[in-house]
């Protein structure tokens, strides 16, 4: 297949065109120049709001309460800040997979954290620390998906992190969700899963200040930023290739008209 088209009556016409990049590798693009193939991975929840970036931060536990409307103490863990997104992240759809929520058991030993009390607060220090993933503000009990086809890991409560499910992907990619309520029916160390199938319920255990997702993103074992790193980003055409596929797309509009005039003489 070379090219199709699609008439709707929600979005009008939407064409897909096979084209080689200079690379020669084909793929299949939007007739604006975007990827038409899903990216490898998504975000993990399906409405993104983002409250803390990956980076150096300042500890929350380190910091005055937020005020809400009424001047008292709002609950920590909010959006503090809703960081706009880079377009063409694919956090996808609504799934369609169910189950109910399932506690885990609390962890044991006395190094651990309770997974359903948080931290209190210590002493100011103002110390900076290694922020190694995105927090994602979301209500407890939202479900929490699969950013890829892989294989759980591990799925447990984990220290600070509550309770956790890291998932290892292809091309040496791996995925870590922390601070769940509770893990979905099934998961478990040596599950396969799929992009997009439930894998958890958003909570506040572990070291959190309120209910969110503690998403990280690993390459080769070292963290990368979720947010802009390729795997999470639409392909788009640029430059050269940009033109030569513009040139592409004008000459089988040519060709189709061509083609309509023969068989209207028919």
């Amino acid at each position: 297949m070379l090219w199709v088209e699609l008439q709707t009556a929600a979005r009008g016409t939407v064409a897909i065109h096979r084209f080689r990049l200079r690379d020669r590798v084909e793929r299949f693009w939007l007739a604006n120049g975007q990827s038409a193939t899903p990216m490898a991975l998504r975000l993990p929840l399906n409405v993104i709001s983002v409250s803390s970036g990956f980076g150096l931060r300042a500890d929350p536990f380190d910091q005055p309460p937020a005020l809400a409307a009424t001047g008292k103490p709002a609950p920590m863990g909010g959006p503090r800040r809703n960081m706009p997104l880079p377009p063409g992240l694919p956090t996808g759809g609504p799934s369609s997979s169910g189950g109910s929520i399932g506690l885990s058991p609390s962890p044991g030993g006395s190094s651990d954290f309770s997974p359903y009390t948080n931290w209190h607060a210590a002493p100011r220090t103002g110390a900076l620390f290694m922020h190694e993933g995105i927090d994602l503000v979301a209500p407890a009990g939202t479900p929490v998906y699969a950013a890829a086809d892989g294989v759980v890991v591990g799925a447990a409560p984990n220290g600070r992190y509550g309770n956790w499910i890291r998932i290892e992907h292809a091309g040496n990619l791996a995925t870590v969700y922390g601070h769940l309520m509770a893990f979905a029916p099934g998961i478990g160390p040596g599950e396969s899963v799929v992009r997009g199938e439930l894998i958890g319920f958003v909570g506040s255990t572990g070291r959190s200040t309120g209910a969110h997702l503690h998403f990280e993103l690993l390459s080769d074992g070292k963290p990368v930023n979720p947010i802009t790193h390729p795997e999470l980003r639409a392909m788009q055409l640029r430059g050269l290739d940009l033109d030569r596929f513009r040139k592409q797309v004008a000459r089988s509009h040519e060709e189709r008209a061509r083609e309509a005039k023969a068989v209207a003489k028919l």
